[in-house]
């Protein structure tokens, strides 16, 4: 949210692109919905940024948080099961299918992975690592690939993501390198790969399921996850009320929550419905 608040802030036309995108989804949750069939399909870049050997990840490591992204987004993870009863009926499949490039932007074979060392020990929320000049490494067109910036972050920080309606310099997602996959460097208890699911679904235009307040007046522009008055974090246990939404509680094994990786397992049928309105529109060139 630092990010977006900051490009809300710096880029006027981006506060304006966020309101149109927010009417369009309207729209389309007033309009019949039709389940899709097939999956959308999208190439990802994966940019690995590294000061360290130890940084430098393996590409075992990063397919193993593809397998994870497909997993999670076809609804396929065993650990959805664990969801309580009275929400088993909401856990909604995606249907969103990742692979890393096989043609880079030139048209040249890629394997979908570039690297490069840089002089910076770690980097924030300020986008610096997705250009060469401030020490990463620039994206590939952000309306043909996914990119995905792996590095060192600083403070803290697990990863971020941008809204779709950005700026395409600066559009992508970017993840703490020990938090990415569930090989080699990834740790307990990031090591899940859910990290990177959770910032795609910012990338594809979701919230957080509290609304990004802390006095139960936000909202994640979803009807099906109930509103919570913040975070949850490491391993909570059902129910977990607040803002008065007892006898449930909070949704908080929702992947767009703040819990440990495996804590969380599962989309709503209202996000599946948000995440599809933006691959049909404002992200619908990445579709393949």
């Amino acid at each position: 949210m630092q990010a977006h608040f900051r490009l809300l802030e710096t880029d006027p036309d981006f506060r304006a692109r966020q309101v149109d995108l927010e009417r369009a989804f309207l729209s389309r949750m007033r309009a019949a919905f039709v389940a899709r069939a097939a999956p959308y399909r999208i190439n990802v870049v994966v940019h690995v940024v590294y000061n360290s050997d130890a940084e430098n990840i393996s590409d075992e490591q990063i397919k193993s948080q593809i397998v994870t992204l497909n997993r999670d987004y076809g609804a396929k993870n065993p650990d959805r099961k664990r969801c309580p009863g009275v929400w088993k009926p909401l856990v909604a499949n995606p249907k969103v299918e990742f692979a890393l490039a096989t043609k880079d932007p030139s048209g040249a074979a890629t394997n979908g992975i570039t690297r490069r060392w840089t002089n910076r020990t770690s980097f924030g929320a300020n986008d610096s690592v997705k250009s060469a000049a401030g020490g990463g490494i620039d994206p590939w067109p952000a309306d043909k690939y996914l990119n995905i910036w792996v590095c060192k972050l600083a403070g803290g920080l697990l990863g971020y993501a941008q809204f779709p309606g950005g700026p395409p310099a600066t559009d992508g997602v970017v993840i703490l390198n020990t938090a990415f996959g569930t090989k080699g460097t990834a740790k307990s208890p990031f090591n899940l790969g859910r990290t990177a699911t959770h910032e795609v679904g910012h990338f594809l235009n979701l919230r957080h399921i509290w609304g990004d307040t802390e006095d139960c007046s936000g909202t994640d522009f979803v009807a099906d996850t109930p509103n919570a008055e913040g975070p949850n974090y490491g391993k909570p246990e059902f129910p977990r009320p607040s803002c008065g939404n007892d006898p449930n509680g909070d949704m908080f094994m929702n992947y767009m929550d703040y819990v440990d990786d495996d804590s969380m397992y599962m989309f709503t049928k209202g996000q599946v419905v948000r995440m599809h309105a933006t691959l049909d529109g404002p992200r619908s060139s990445l579709v393949t």
